[in-house]
């Protein structure tokens, strides 16, 4: 990262001032908090009780191996679960009003493997500021080398093929965390933006909720259950290969569809537009009327609505939609939706395709007629 990004105000951001005044009024009129209601705290229990049930079924040792495997694939995805409908709610501050409730829910990350100090910079600050600019947006940093989703970037021979692998490679991602991501961060002299020089406490807490997660998920069930060593990781692996899936499919989806801008700042430094305006470009939906994903994802399918209103818990989602694809109309802004959870993976593919098979083609194409212009120079 080469330069300090700023979002050049030229409107006054007339579209978020409108957005927000009436969202807010949609919550006053109803005299309804912002906050959890009911549906979502008995959201909340479920996805733990699911999770501690599973986990605990594992350890009882009635099941076969087998048994126990598909236990720790569907334990991984309820990882996943917890993190998005109550982790992600509670570090943005919107599970609750009361922000000791939100930490201490946040404070389930560390069970699922990760850290919620390191997420609340990545993601909160950084990503949220600065979506899908590359080099500044580490979210969209999946596999460097590997994965190529910035156009500025020199497409390489392993890059024709991201299209057909890169899905694998997202069931990685929990993993990574777990065992290098939080680390890398951690250490980083930056993280986007935003400087990184961390309190004494969150050193130790690193180091010792990590050592926890792998002696919760590896170490207890080697000392309660006849494993051998490789049984217990390989149980670990599939959990989070489950966990890896749920979580990086998602993720992209929300961003990286066919519609979403990958905006590249100046030479000042300067984005030509309000920050909310960038978000409406770069941020999309998908599957907005599937019960079953709003009820799982956390309102991560409805993405548009959670960056410019991250402090509302997910579960108001479906309503205040309506209210920002009209705004959104109003002002002729895009608002980027897939209908289904299958059209965003596809659209998916499409722009993994785009940026790495046929990117090549034309490198390559364009390689080959700059050599024949300088041979006929020459001649």
């Amino acid at each position: 990262m080469s330069q300090k990004v700023k979002f050049i105000n030229t409107n006054k951001s007339a579209f978020f001032a409108t957005t927000r005044k009436r969202v807010d009024a949609y919550f006053k009129e109803r005299e309804a908090s912002k906050n959890a209601n009911r549906l979502m705290w008995i959201k909340g229990v479920f996805f733990l009780a699911g999770f501690f049930s599973l986990y605990l079924l594992i350890l009882s040792g009635w099941f076969g191996a087998l048994a126990m495997l598909g236990m720790a694939l569907v334990l991984g995805a309820f990882a996943a679960f917890i993190g998005f409908n109550i982790c992600h709610d509670a570090i943005h501050g919107s599970f609750s009003k009361n922000s000791k409730i939100n930490k201490g829910l946040s404070y389930l990350f560390y069970l699922i493997g990760a850290n919620p100090y390191l997420w609340n910079i990545s993601h909160n600050i950084v990503h949220h500021t600065f979506t899908n600019i590359p080099g500044h947006d580490e979210d969209i940093e999946v596999a460097p080398g590997l994965i190529r989703l910035d156009e500025s970037e020199k497409v390489n021979k392993i890059q024709r093929y991201q299209h057909l692998y890169a899905f694998w490679l997202y069931g990685l991602a929990s993993l990574s965390w777990v065992l290098r991501k939080d680390y890398v961060k951690f250490f980083q002299k930056q993280i986007g933006q935003h400087s990184a020089k961390h309190p004494k406490q969150e050193y130790f807490n690193l180091f010792f909720y990590k050592i926890l997660h792998y002696f919760i998920f590896i170490g207890v069930p080697l000392l309660v259950l006849n494993l051998t060593w490789w049984q217990a990781a390989i149980g670990f692996l599939v959990m989070h290969l489950a966990e890896g899936v749920v979580m990086g499919l998602v993720f992209q989806l929300a961003h990286v569809v066919e519609g979403t801008d990958f905006p590249v700042p100046n030479e000042q430094g300067n984005v030509e537009e309000a920050w909310a305006e960038h978000q409406m470009r770069t941020t999309a939906n998908f599957a907005p009327k599937s019960a079953v994903a709003s009820f799982f994802l956390g309102g991560l399918n409805r993405q548009i609505e959670h960056h410019l209103f991250p402090k509302v818990c997910h579960i108001h989602y479906p309503a205040i939609s309506v209210i920002v694809r009209q705004t959104a109309e109003e002002f002729n802004l895009p608002y980027i939706e897939c209908p289904t959870f299958f059209s965003a993976i596809q659209s998916h593919y499409r722009i993994l395709r785009k940026l790495g098979k046929e990117a090549y083609a034309a490198q390559q194409t364009n390689a080959a007629m700059q050599m024949n212009r300088r041979a006929l120079e020459q001649a």
